[in-house]
């Protein structure tokens, strides 16, 4: 039995994870939700049959490339982003890890191990993936890996 309805529940999490209010974001329909056989806990979200986001067996959500666009509508979420340079957009849409010589803009909730979005200068997502440092450190460093991307646009 679930104490929560699967909807409210993927809310709450997002809310937890990301900032208040990234839940906002949500598609209003098409969402569906799988849950481990074994242990009845929430694995996968599909957006319209393709995959929304991963929960890791810790409880922390990875958006895919379709979930942080979708996600990104939220200012919530946004604060939870990098902006790369121009010179950098080809290589990080191509999976590349993120440099911090190459980042513009760093969102004010970026944490170590945290799940990020990586933007185009123009606020488009190209990546996603998992930020190496806080964002206090990527804006001073100019060496060393920023994010270390997961998912890619090409």
């Amino acid at each position: 039995m679930r104490l929560l309805e699967p909807r409210r529940q993927f809310s709450i999490m997002l809310d937890y994870e990301f900032g208040r209010g990234t839940s906002r974001a949500l598609p209003r329909s098409g969402l569906t939700f799988v849950f481990s056989k074994k242990s009845g806990r929430l694995k996968h979200v599909f957006h319209d049959g393709k995959l929304f986001a991963t929960i890791r067996p810790n409880g922390a959500i990875s958006p895919t490339m379709l979930g942080a666009t979708l996600l990104m509508s939220s200012k919530a979420y946004a604060r939870n982003s990098v902006v790369v340079k121009p010179e950098a957009v080809e290589f990080v849409s191509r999976g590349k890890s993120v440099f911090c010589k190459f980042v513009k803009e760093v969102g004010r909730e970026v944490l170590p191990g945290g799940e990020v979005a990586v933007l185009d200068p123009d606020g488009r997502v190209i990546a996603v993936g998992r930020a190496v440092l806080h964002g206090d450190y990527i804006r001073q460093f100019t060496h060393g890996v920023a994010v270390k991307v997961r998912g890619a646009l090409r």
